[in-house]
């Protein structure tokens, strides 16, 4: 009975070690990448198009469960003393930045979301109710105290949550589906040259053709990147999608924080338009098709086995 009790205790140790260690792993990248986003800030030195902890947060929570938050608090909490107003605003904020993505885990799992984004409505939950639901949570507690506590006029509410809202929904939208995929990323064997040739023809084209697009002030233009995200989706599926709408996406943020090319000579609400619009879009183009192509070609070869089972079936009736 004692060595039992010993094994179990053992066991429950280890385990909870592992999710502190895991929680404080959260933590850092939640902070590392939260420098990374405030270098792009549009408003008040705090509000980004791009919130990269956001989509960390959300697929950490997928991976790992519900039992990691608090690393996801703690990087909240550091991220906003060192850019808050205040005490009190600060816990308020970090409150919100916790509870969003905690709400998406939530309405994901109940919605029998799949980490592994083979399906369609997979895609479609992580748009709609990882991205878009569950960060308004954030944006509206954020921007609701920066109103509250004077360090935002009551007339930049608009304008800061709807930065606020979509820089957190498009960390979800982009990051989390590339922090997934690269999860389950294995190197592949057998793969011929042909293949490789082809992987680095998609790189270059789709780097080339959005900095030419991010470098000219036709807005129209960022969208000639579409055929080569399509063709990621295609041919490399959720891979090559999440990765070539990353690469994207960070371009064109680049660009908007620049105020170059089509960002340049037009307003902060202007520019947040034509870029969240494109990321957006971006984002949705990649998810969607590239899960309806995974989710088409597991059919195919459902099929194809169950075929080839009947097939075999067949044979031996005759003999």
């Amino acid at each position: 009975m004692v060595s039992d009790a010993v094994v179990v205790d053992s066991a429950q140790l280890r385990q909870h070690t592992a999710t502190v260690l895991t929680s404080l792993a959260v933590a850092v990248c939640y902070f590392a990448t939260a420098r990374l986003g405030l270098l792009q800030q549009l408003v008040r030195g705090q509000v980004t198009p791009l919130w990269p902890p956001t989509g960390i947060a959300v697929a950490a929570l997928l991976v790992f469960g519900v039992r990691i938050w608090p690393g996801i608090a703690l990087g909240a909490l550091v991220v906003n003393i060192f850019i808050g107003p205040s005490v009190l605003p600060v816990l308020i904020i970090a409150a919100g930045n916790t509870l969003a993505p905690i709400c998406s885990y939530l309405m994901l799992r109940r919605a029998g979301f799949h980490n592994g984004l083979d399906r369609l409505r997979d895609a479609l939950a992580l748009v709609f109710l990882g991205a878009l639901g569950g960060m308004l949570v954030s944006a509206t507690v954020g921007t609701g105290i920066l109103v509250l506590s004077g360090a935002l006029p009551a007339g930049g509410f608009r304008p800061t949550w709807s930065v606020w809202w979509t820089g957190d929904a498009m960390g979800v939208m982009i990051v989390t589906p590339f922090l997934l995929v690269v999860r389950r990323f294995r190197w592949p064997h057998g793969v011929g040259l042909p293949r490789w040739a082809e992987a680095a023809a998609l790189v270059a084209c789709t780097v080339t053709v959005t900095l030419l697009a991010t470098d000219t002030s036709n807005a129209s233009l960022l969208f000639l990147v579409f055929p080569f995200l399509i063709w990621a989706a295609f041919r490399f599926e959720r891979a090559g999608a999440a990765c070539c709408a990353l690469g994207v996406s960070v371009f064109a943020i680049l660009a908007a924080g620049r105020m170059t090319g089509p960002f340049a000579h037009h307003g902060l609400l202007t520019n947040m338009i034509t870029l969240q619009a494109f990321n957006g879009a971006t984002s949705l183009t990649a998810l969607l098709l590239a899960a309806a192509v995974t989710e088409r070609n597991r059919t195919y070869q459902e099929i194809k086995r169950l075929c080839a089972q009947l097939s075999e079936k067949v044979s031996q009736l005759d003999i």
